[in-house]
Parts: C-alpha cells; structure tokens; sequence
C-alpha cells in the first residue's frame, strides 16, 4: 500500500518567526501556529478547541517568513509530518518526542498589522518619501543620431 503524507493547516502565528542559519548556512524558520475549532457537543454547548504546532521552513521561503510574518497573522501551511525525537540532558529520563510540520509551502493570510492600521487619506513618511522619489527632474534632451561611428555604418 502506498504512503502519503501531507497536511493543509491555516492558523495564526502565536508569536513572531525565529529565523536561524544551520552550520552550512542554510536559512530555517520556526513557526509556530495555533489552528482553533469550534463545535458543538452532544448537549449543545458550543465547545473551542486549540492545536499548536511547530511549523519549520527552509530556505529563501524562511527569509521571507522571517521579514513579513509577525505574532497574530493567519498563515496557509501546505506541508508534510514528521516526528524526531530530542535527547533530555538528565540521562535518567527518556528521550522527548516531538510532532512538527515540514512546510513545502507557507501563504501569508490577511494584512500585516501595520498596513491596517493606517487610516485611508493618512500618508506615512515611507510613502511620502516613495512619492518625493518618483518626482521627476528637467534633464537637456540627448541627441543620440549621430551617436555612431563612420565605420559602424558599413556592413562587412
């Protein structure tokens, strides 16, 4: 029988990604997620239940994560499983396992925090600035018929 492990998820960060660098220098990103449900039991009480997870991504897309993902945005994760097991220090006690999600694939949900917090009409100065850039300056015409050489015109 043939196996297959993926996984789809969409929560909210639980706090902001911790970007680290293996020894090879790799880029790798801990995210950690909580994905909410919400039912109602036999009696009809509405009930909540929370999962956290640890989600880890590799490469330029843990760059990315590092710089536009903060505490409280929705994330998409689309990944794989994957369990290893973490030695304890104290020999006497067992080694921990731990469950976390190998990301193949991590789309940011929503708007940063930043973004909507600003009211329409009301310019920050990263956008005044960006408008003070594109003005435009007088510059002489150039004349770029005679630009050429005499013997650029031949064909040999």
């Amino acid at each position: 029988m043939p196996n297959y492990n993926k996984v789809l998820l969409m929560g909210n960060l639980t706090r902001d990604p911790e970007l680290r660098f293996t020894t090879s220098g790799a880029p790798v990103t801990n995210l950690r997620i909580a994905i909410n449900r919400v039912y109602t039991d036999g009696t009809g009480e509405r009930k909540e239940e929370v999962c956290f997870l640890t989600v880890v991504v590799w490469g330029k897309q843990a760059e990315s994560c590092a710089e536009y993902l903060a505490k409280g945005r929705p994330v998409f994760i689309e990944g794989r499983l994957r369990t290893r097991s973490i030695q304890n220090p104290n020999p006497e006690e067992k080694a921990k396992t731990v469950l976390e999600v190998i990301a193949d694939r991590v789309q940011f949900l929503g708007r940063p925090k930043s973004e909507s917090t600003t009211t329409p009409g009301a310019e920050t100065e990263s956008s005044e600035e960006k408008h003070k850039s594109k003005e435009t300056t007088e510059e002489e015409p150039i004349d770029i018929g005679n630009s050429f050489k005499e013997e650029d015109k031949e064909i040999s």
